[in-house]
């Protein structure tokens, strides 16, 4: 068998591997094919994959930065590095490194061929900044938050381009934005812009400089009246509650669950309303027994809908999705469920986070298992409610 052909299985295997959470497996089979710690990028890639997946972190930036150091040019190795070094909380390099995010075969379609220069967080009076949002919902109601700080920092005349979904509770919120246009229209003139997201690296973003003012988004008072009155009546505490992400999302599997998986949450005192979209709301029709659960999705219709409520119930209860951000960025309580292996923004080995002071974190102790999870939540659940 030609080396190419033994590279090709050997990537086959080691995804199936990685794919059934058998990370030590995948990763003594990689190191098969590393003979006295010499062997192909591939190989390389692979075992630092291995590693940042079984929680070794500081073992897989060292395989990657010898990579990087190798292979400058080489963008979806670059961006590896930055995803461990944010999650590691390395944000001055992991930020200059996030920059590789594009030109990569999952982010191709979200690249903006721009005729501009870059904003490097200079100061421009008199000039125009448009600043851009490029990813999901969540992405957009986390970084949002910088707004503010690009528009005193730059002294410019902020134009934010926005998708449609998210621009109402943009326009209502004190962001320092000076014209709003939606994605898909034509911006006016600018001088220099910059994606919400390489907006952390502009300014030089720290944790130390997190979570920032809070609020930063405020909900529409004709929408709080409207679901005032809609929960009238529930008992408290009242919990929403999302199970599931949106299916396309390239980490979906690794971070959704199904409703039926929350079943020990269902305890008598509390009131659950249900604001999961998409598939997997349709399970909410069907309750594990014990629940006391109002479905709203088919209510919601907007964001707007969705701030109106997370300012009136008592929590969120949530999968790693963007309802967290949202919340977040109204400063109301969260509990996040995650993954063994997180997104880079929750960091390690945490329950709380300096994003969002008032989320607290639930992890799996071990990769899939979210039974830990529901089981804490629970048990949490139960004081929250017997303290109120």
């Amino acid at each position: 068998m030609s080396m190419g052909m033994d590279l090709n299985t050997l990537d086959q295997q080691v995804r199936a591997l990685l794919g059934q959470n058998q990370f030590a497996q995948a990763e003594a089979l990689v190191r098969s094919f590393l003979p006295g710690g010499n062997g192909p990028p591939l190989v390389w890639r692979m075992l630092a994959q291995a590693l940042r997946l079984q929680g070794r972190l500081a073992e897989a930036k060292s395989v990657q930065e010898m990579l990087v150091d190798h292979m400058p040019g080489d963008l979806p190795g670059r961006f590896d590095l930055a995803e461990t070094l944010l999650l590691m909380g390395e944000f001055t390099r992991g930020w200059r490194e996030y920059r590789f995010r594009y030109s990569l075969p999952h982010t191709t379609r979200i690249e903006r061929k721009v005729q501009r220069p870059r904003w490097e967080g200079e100061r421009m009076e008199g000039r125009t900044l448009l600043i851009h949002d490029e990813q999901g919902y969540g992405d957009t109601f986390q970084f949002i938050r910088l707004l503010p700080e690009a528009k005193r920092r730059s002294g410019a005349r902020l134009v934010l381009e926005i998708n449609h979904e998210q621009v109402d509770i943009a326009r209502r919120s004190p962001l320092g934005v000076d014209q709003y246009i939606t994605r898909g229209t034509l911006p006016p003139a600018f001088d220099v812009h910059c994606e919400m997201m390489s907006l952390p690296q502009a300014l030089g973003l720290q944790l130390s400089d997190l979570p920032g003012p809070l609020p930063y988004l405020t909900p529409d008072p004709a929408r709080l009246e409207k679901w005032r009155a809609r929960l009238e009546g529930l008992p408290r505490p009242i919990v929403a509650m999302a199970w599931a992400g949106r299916p396309t999302h390239f980490n979906d599997a690794n971070r959704s669950m199904t409703l039926a998986d929350m079943a020990p949450l269902g305890m008598p005192g509390v009131s659950f309303v249900t604001i999961q979209k998409g598939p997997a709301a349709e399970q909410a029709k069907t309750p594990p027994p014990g629940m006391s659960l109002t479905h709203l999705s088919d209510e919601i219709s907007d964001f707007d809908d969705t701030a109106a409520i997370f300012s009136l119930v008592d929590l969120l209860i949530s999968v790693d999705s963007s309802p967290v951000h949202l919340a977040g960025a109204l400063d109301r309580p969260a509990w996040v469920m995650l993954p063994f292996m997180p997104d880079w923004r929750w960091l390690m080995h945490r329950s709380d986070t300096p994003w969002y002071p008032r989320h607290r974190l639930f992890r799996q102790p071990s990769p899939g298992n979210w039974g830990a999870v529901v089981q804490d939540m629970a048990a949490a659940l139960a004081a929250l409610r017997d303290n109120r």
